[in-house]
């Protein structure tokens, strides 16, 4: 069970020019193989991964997505998940990181392009992503809504950026932030970017969650920020009229980003599983011997598990193919089908996160009583995939497929969390 197979063609924001996407399969096999040493260890001891985004920028991943002509990898999507799903094989919560880190510095370009195409934005220059790549910047944040939301005050031809977001993902580690924030003065939520060391810029390590431990999540603060006007991306406002339909494919590119995660530790736990049990007594007939998987009931477990994920990951190349499809039309998508591409994501959603969090409690019972020991760690799978099952529940997407198929309604614009 490996990443997900790339569709043919090329993605319009990369250039090809870059490395290919075996090479960078590579780079990610070999980073999840030097993750997973001391995964474990590094999860309990619960440190701020600083260390763990050297690997990533020593590795080149953080620049993959970035355009070759901006000193970057010039990957494609289709890349960037399949070497996300390797990661969070691995660890989880690095896996998150690595996949929020994309997904920010991505949209970043998007929501400026999508602007300046609709007249709304200024034509920008692709000096930002040099910058990025050539720093290897670490990007954080995160554009879900949120109550009371982040506010923009208009002082001359700028604005200032004030209010608390209660989570960001990567907060801690980050180069650079990636927010929503509304204008006080329209209430139209933006896309916002924000340097962390900024004087006002206040992040706290309050996160505390159960797992996703290393994703270095916590609040910020901003304290009347200074925000230029151009570093206010674009419009995030769900209003058709506003919302152009390449702009509203973000939230399936990035949603897809969340069924890579969840496969990728939905297939860590499995791995770890089968080499456990191909080395150990079963847990309930201990009189079989050591590396003889002839236990039925680890047999019927493992395949169910197994079909599970499967299913979803045949889900998940259904949606990666629809998305690919979405930005190769760029501006000639329409809403139509940007909502057939979403309804396509949301059923891969649901189906990655049965399947995560099927593989990662069923798991234990493959090993038995020995899975309780915390020296083993296999707990680390169940309470990763939980976590973030929790931010990013399924169940009201659910009914949008069955909107959608009943009664034709469009999918509403959801970003991940």
């Amino acid at each position: 069970m490996g990443p997900a197979t790339a569709p043919s063609g090329t993605d319009p924001e990369s250039d090809r020019t870059g490395p290919d996407r075996a090479h960078w399969l590579h780079v990610a096999r070999e980073t999840a193989d030097d993750l997973a040493t001391d995964a474990v260890d590094r999860e309990q001891a619960g440190k701020i991964p600083f260390d763990e985004v050297s690997r990533l920028r020593e590795s080149g991943l953080l620049t993959l997505l970035v355009p070759a002509d901006a000193q970057g990898g010039g990957a494609d999507w289709s890349t960037a998940y399949a070497v996300v799903r390797e990661i969070a094989a691995a660890d989880g919560a690095i896996g998150q990181l690595l996949g929020c880190h994309y997904f920010l510095s991505w949209s970043a370009r998007h929501f400026a392009k999508t602007a300046a195409a609709s007249g709304s934005g200024p034509q920008r220059q692709p000096s930002a992503s040099r910058k990025s790549a050539a720093e290897q910047a670490c990007w954080g944040g995160g554009f879900a809504r949120q109550e009371p939301p982040l506010t923009l005050t208009r002082k001359g031809s700028n604005y200032l950026l004030s209010g608390r977001q209660s989570y960001a993902t990567g907060a801690l580690v980050a180069d650079r932030l990636a927010v929503r924030a509304e204008r006080a003065d329209t209430g139209e939520p933006l896309a916002v970017t924000v340097d962390p060391a900024h004087h006002g810029v206040r992040i706290d390590a309050d996160a505390d969650t159960f797992g996703q431990r290393l994703a270095a999540g916590g609040s910020v603060e901003f304290d009347a920020v200074p925000v230029a006007a151009r570093d206010v991306l674009g419009s995030l406002s769900a209003d058709e009229e506003t919302l152009s339909p390449l702009a509203a494919l973000s939230s399936p590119v990035g949603r897809l980003l969340s069924v890579q995660l969840l496969l990728g530790m939905a297939e860590g736990v499995l791995a770890e599983a089968r080499e456990y049990s191909r080395a150990g007594y079963s847990p309930w007939h201990p009189a079989w011997p050591v590396g003889s998987p002839q236990d039925p009931h680890v047999l019927t477990v493992f395949g169910e598990l197994t079909i599970l994920v499967r299913s979803a990951s045949a889900l998940a190349a259904q949606a990666l193919e629809a998305v690919h499809t979405g930005l190769a039309r760029d501006e000639d998508l329409t809403y139509d089908e940007c909502a057939e591409i979403s309804v396509l994501v949301t059923m891969a959603e649901a189906a990655a996160s049965r399947a995560a969090q099927e593989c990662t409690a069923r798991a234990l019972d493959i090993i038995g009583p020995r899975a309780a020991s915390s020296r083993l760690g296999f707990d680390r799978f169940w309470r990763n995939a939980r976590t973030h099952t929790l931010y990013e529940p399924v169940a009201h997407r659910v009914r949008d497929v069955g909107d959608y198929f009943l009664n034709g309604a469009h999918p509403p614009f959801a970003l991940p969390f």
